[in-house]
């Protein structure tokens, strides 16, 4: 067990950020090995072929170890809106020492990959090709999917900060993940195998939702304050289409337009995202938005500097009811 012992201060800093990168190398180990998370399947077979396609003969090997994944690969993002470009560059420019210490962790007793060689012997020469790499996956892989991604982990930001205001810290992190409870002024990660203890001294923890962590939870104890990944809320959500087969019988009452609106709003998502994902001018979604929210099918909320919208219950039961005409 790991026993994270807090203090008043590190309440204060309880904080949740989103990871483009967590995604990334999260998401080669399901594409690499579709039966660990076989609810991903839908997503795995979408993107076999551009994948297959692409030489990751520097990602492949870095992601090979089960129990380790190099700390430069998934730097700890710094806030809530990390961009995937700010991440990359992170990467880009790790420093060579962490570098070379991470590599050495690799795998544990055995010998480095020999594809690894040259990154552990030059690293600001190949971090570069690595970084290019990367990239390539993510263009193949996430991007075409982030704004699914990113409106189900805004969700469990969301969730998370309800749950705060109407039940505290206890209530927060008491049903987090199977594998963490919260008592005593303690965090406890129930890991039998292990057996540490510290104290955060005004480090707080960092919590990063992650779609393609699910079911795992992994744990990264940096000095600078301990990053906890997991799963979120309604991860099964992320590729059901089973709503949008439904839209036809909508749009006779509501319109094309608000009927696909109606239908993508199963996770929540800004007006940009929604206009650019049903080829719509901003000005357009907006003007449906605002019909649909006046009318209950749609509801909406704050998140920094983004308005989030989202199906309602009643939404979804006239696409339910529609579907079973």
């Amino acid at each position: 067990m790991i026993e994270l012992l807090f203090e008043p201060g590190d309440l204060a800093r309880i904080r949740f950020a989103r990871s483009p990168m967590h995604e990334v190398m999260s998401s080669m180990r399901v594409a690499d090995h579709a039966g660990r998370a076989r609810m991903h399947e839908p997503w795995v077979r979408s993107v076999r072929g551009p994948v297959a396609a692409l030489r990751l003969e520097l990602l492949r090997p870095l992601l090979a170890d089960p129990r380790y994944v190099p700390e430069f690969l998934m730097p700890s993002p710094d806030r809530m809106d990390m961009r995937f470009a700010d991440e990359l560059a992170r990467v880009r420019t790790a420093p060579e020492a962490a570098v070379r210490a991470q590599l050495d962790l690799l795998g544990g007793d055995a010998p480095l990959p020999e594809a690894l060689r040259p990154l552990y012997e030059n690293p600001e020469r190949h971090l570069g090709r690595l970084a290019v790499e990367v990239q390539a996956y993510w263009r193949a892989a996430i991007e075409p999917v982030w704004a699914r991604l990113a409106g189900l982990l805004d969700a469990e930001v969301g969730y998370r900060a309800d749950q705060l205001t109407s039940g505290g810290i206890v209530r927060l992190l008491g049903n987090l993940h199977p594998e963490l409870e919260y008592a005593d002024d303690a965090l406890r990660i129930l890991w039998p195998t292990w057996r540490s203890q510290r104290r955060l001294d005004g480090a707080g923890v960092l919590l990063v939702p992650c779609v393609f962590a699910w079911p795992s939870l992994l744990v990264d104890t940096d000095p600078r304050g301990p990053t906890l990944v997991y799963g979120p809320r309604g991860v099964g959500q992320v590729w059901d289409g089973s709503a949008r087969s439904s839209a036809a019988p909508v749009a006779d009452l509501l319109g094309r337009s608000r009927a696909a609106l109606l239908v993508r709003l199963d996770l929540p998502l800004s007006t940009t995202q929604v206009a650019r994902d049903l080829g719509l001018s901003a000005a357009s979604v907006s003007e449906h938005l605002s019909v649909l929210r006046r009318s209950g099918l749609v509801t909406s909320r704050r998140s920094g500097r983004q308005v989030l919208y989202q199906r309602t219950a009643l939404g979804t039961d006239l696409l339910g009811a529609a579907s079973i005409r």
